[in-house]
């Protein structure tokens, strides 16, 4: 049985708007087996890049797979 997997995803995005990211920079972490695990990560990669204000990192979830 398959469980939820959680990444890490972002980059540097070409403007405010957030919608593009700009080639070469995005980044994957993960997967993480809870929510936490990831949230961890996000807040070290996140506070590493806190004075690029283009640069965005956000967590996504993966559902379990049906059986």
């Amino acid at each position: 049985m398959a469980s939820t997997r959680f990444w890490v995803v972002g980059g540097e995005f070409r403007s405010f708007e957030f919608d593009e990211l700009m080639e070469g920079t995005g980044r994957i972490f993960g997967p993480f087996a809870t929510r936490a695990a990831a949230e961890n990560v996000w807040r070290d990669t996140s506070e590493r890049h806190r004075s690029q204000s283009t640069v965005r990192f956000t967590i996504v979830h993966e559902p379990a797979l049906a059986a």
